[in-house]
């Protein structure tokens, strides 16, 4: 079987994308998974997700919970995990 049979019946996946907002300049606007990081940290204070502004070009910094990791690590979303030094 060649591999153009194999998946001749398959459709393509549209992209990810994930609506955010600018806190400087309040512009509303939808960004691929390739445009956010994820940071996991151990509490809620220390796991944040992380973009560039497209409007103002502001770095944003915006605390994620459970609900908003699970979202965002489902999309594909780079994702660091913090190790605390205790």
């Amino acid at each position: 079987m060649s591999v153009a049979t194999a998946f001749a019946g398959m459709r393509s996946v549209a992209p990810v994308v994930f609506r955010a907002g600018c806190p400087d300049c309040r512009g509303r606007f939808e960004l691929a998974a390739s445009a956010l990081r994820l940071a996991i940290g151990a509490s809620s204070r220390t796991t944040f997700y992380t973009f560039t502004c497209p409007g103002c070009g502001a770095a944003v910094r915006k605390p994620a919970g459970e609900r908003i990791v699970a979202l965002l690590t489902g999309g594909g979303v780079r994702t660091l995990r913090l190790h605390s030094t205790v």
